[in-house]
């Protein structure tokens, strides 16, 4: 067994279904990277030095220099991730990351926060990091606690549970509070772009839409395509409403807006919608048709805790 600085050490349980361990390598006795390791282990956070026994194995990184000599049960993980089934990993075929990497990597780059930042946060190499996002890995509980911790989201949110299952199934709070917000309050709420719903009337009947939408001179503005759902709402009031659910904390908001819609065709505006757009609809295809709600009336509400 070889390893570099940090590199992860994953201890399994030998029972079956038993706890698994991981830390950090955060120290080398030996030149060669042969053991032992000082590790930083993921779920106290504290250092010890470790002498690796056969159920421990070393999950490498990717290294500048030349990279540490894996063990025979290291290489057959490797090709196991990679595809292959001996013989080391399959040369034309890179690693993909892993579900819950893609969620990290998602949620740091939706809040803007460098590789650095978040390691720093999460009491990790930044290298490691890299590792959690760019190839499949299965971190521990601690270092998943960790990683939530330093991203402002919840261990459930990286391991993609609920995903399928519609918000606010928790806890309420105890003595929960509900109370109005005001128009300014709501209005930084609404941000500059997200995911909203448009409640409207269609051919078929009353209907209520997810869309990708921006927030551009005080007015609401999405993309759709001509001839489909949320293209109705051209011509008539409409309303909109965007909201949060924080699961963990019993707590959410909510706000609303109402207002005329009306399909945007000055060239110059739909340039200028386009250009600043900070996403892509997610539903994908041809989306071209801009519409465009100015807010007649706007609240919203906030369930929190009661002051005690």
């Amino acid at each position: 067994m070889r390893a570099h600085l940090g590199d992860q050490l994953v201890i399994e349980s030998p029972a079956t279904g038993g706890a698994r361990r991981d830390g950090e390598i955060v120290g080398l006795h030996h030149a060669d990277g042969t053991p032992p390791y000082d590790v930083r282990w993921s779920d106290t956070n504290e250092v010890t030095m470790v002498f690796p026994g056969p159920d421990a194995h070393v999950h490498h990184l990717e290294h500048p220099s030349a990279a540490p000599v894996p063990s025979t049960s290291d290489a057959e993980r490797a090709a196991e991730r990679a595809g292959g089934t001996s013989g080391g990993p399959r040369p034309d075929r890179a690693p993909s990351p892993g579900d819950i990497g893609r969620r990290v990597a998602a949620e740091r780059e939706r809040q803007g926060l460098t590789r650095a930042t978040v390691a720093g946060r999460a009491a990790m190499a930044p290298e490691y990091l890299a590792y959690l996002e760019e190839r499949p890995a299965d971190p521990s509980l601690g270092t998943l606690t960790r990683l939530a911790g330093a991203l402002g989201t919840s261990v459930e949110a990286l391991r993609g549970g609920g995903l399928d299952v519609p918000p606010g199934q928790g806890q309420a709070l105890l003595h929960p509070e509900l109370r109005e917000l005001g128009a300014q309050e709501c209005r930084a709420l609404l941000s500059t772009h997200g995911v909203g719903r448009i409640a409207l009337t269609t051919p078929d009947g009353p209907a209520v839409l997810p869309v990708n939408y921006e927030v551009v001179d005080d007015e609401i503005a999405f993309r759709t395509a001509p001839g489909s759902a949320p293209a109705a709402a051209v011509g008539s009031e409409v309303a909109f409403e965007v909201d949060h659910v924080d699961e963990t904390a019993g707590e959410g908001w909510s706000v609303l807006v109402v207002g005329p819609a009306r399909h945007v065709t000055e060239t110059d505006a739909v340039r200028r919608l386009a250009d600043g757009a900070h996403t892509e609809p997610w539903a994908g295809g041809e989306r071209e048709m801009w519409v465009s709600i100015r807010p007649q009336r706007l609240t919203g509400r906030r369930i929190g805790p009661a002051p005690q």
